[in-house]
């Protein structure tokens, strides 16, 4: 059996659910979640929407669709969303993780470090927003506050790739080579796809 079976049947089961009660917003919201892992955005959307009709305080529904928008690449549409989710519950650290995410995809690094920092206030656990806001310092030139960021990150989830990748950017530009490399090495092992110039600027100093 593929993996698409089970969302298949998944699907199946959530959408016969609707036919009988149309009007419950948890199943929509259940169907939106199944559709997104097959990559169906547009149908997701309809689902969390018609959910959120039903439950205008479901921030979940919120914040998925905002996820939406910004994979589809729709930022405003993604801001706008997370900005609904604050209004709804300030004390939410995921949407104010990804106002930072889609502030510096704008290039707007400083309003994407006020956002990441609040996030992180908020759960200093929340280790995509941690290792944004690593990204956001490369941006500005804060390699050591870049570093102490990701580091943080990892050291919640060792295994998060893109925090190693950051590391090896910073670690390449204080000139601290053996770290660059270990930390693009263990972010090729955790599945992040290297930029080939940072590889390439790295193989230099791999037989130093």
């Amino acid at each position: 059996m593929s993996e698409e079976a089970p969302v298949e049947e998944h699907i199946r089961d959530l959408r016969q659910r609707l036919r009988k009660d149309p009007g419950c917003a948890l199943t929509h919201y259940n169907l939106g979640i199944a559709l997104i892992k097959q990559h169906k955005w547009d149908e997701a959307i309809s689902e969390f929407e018609e959910a959120i009709d039903e439950s205008p305080r479901m921030v979940e529904a919120y914040i998925n669709l905002s996820g939406i928008y910004f994979q589809k690449g729709e930022i405003e549409k993604g801001i706008d969303l997370c900005k609904k989710v604050i209004e709804l519950r300030s004390d939410f650290a995921i949407p104010y993780g990804n106002l930072g995410f889609a502030y510096l995809e704008q290039g707007e690094v400083e309003k994407a470090i006020d956002m990441l920092r609040i996030a992180v206030k908020k759960d200093p656990k929340f280790v995509q927003a941690l290792s944004t806001l690593g990204s956001a310092y490369l941006r500005q030139g804060k390699t050591e506050d870049s570093i102490e960021s990701n580091k943080k990150a990892l050291g919640i989830a060792p295994n998060f790739a893109v925090a190693h990748n950051n590391l090896a950017i910073a670690y390449l530009e204080k000139g601290v080579f053996k770290k660059a490399i270990e930390h693009c090495d263990k972010a090729i092992e955790f599945g992040f796809e290297v930029y080939p110039d940072l590889l390439k600027e790295l193989e230099a100093y791999r037989s130093k």
